[in-house]
């Protein structure tokens, strides 16, 4: 199955890894953490302010492709306290419109660089 593979230079990355792939008709984007796109660093501030930034890493991504967030089929989030879950949610919510993508949350012991959140979409092409 042939790919195309999407990166962009304002995404940092923390491995060997494609931003987002396409293979067909569907956009699976790598999982964001919160990521200063300026500075590569993890941005200060709690799981509010993680979560907008993981979205704003995704959408950039997205935007790449020629996809919106009206375009997003799947996500999955990975909390490291579950007791975030509400803050995430109600960031999560802003992000898309009705109807909701499908999506799963799952708790992780850890994530890279310290991050409390990471988040990952698959989107498709109408």
């Amino acid at each position: 199955m042939p790919r195309k593979a999407y990166n962009i230079n304002s995404a940092a990355t923390v491995g060997p890894y494609s931003h987002a792939v396409e293979a067909n008709g569907f956009i699976h984007l790598s999982g964001q953490t919160p990521l200063d796109t300026t500075t590569g660093k993890l941005i200060e501030g709690d799981i509010s302010a993680q979560t907008a930034q993981c979205f704003g890493n995704l959408f950039a991504v997205l935007a790449e492709t020629g996809l919106t967030a009206d375009d997003v089929v799947t996500c999955s989030v990975y909390l490291t306290d579950m007791k975030d879950f509400p803050a995430m949610n109600a960031v999560y919510e802003r992000q898309f419109s009705k109807p909701f993508p499908a999506r799963t949350t799952i708790g992780v012991a850890s994530l890279p660089l310290g991050a409390k959140v990471e988040i990952g979409l698959i989107a498709a092409r109408r």
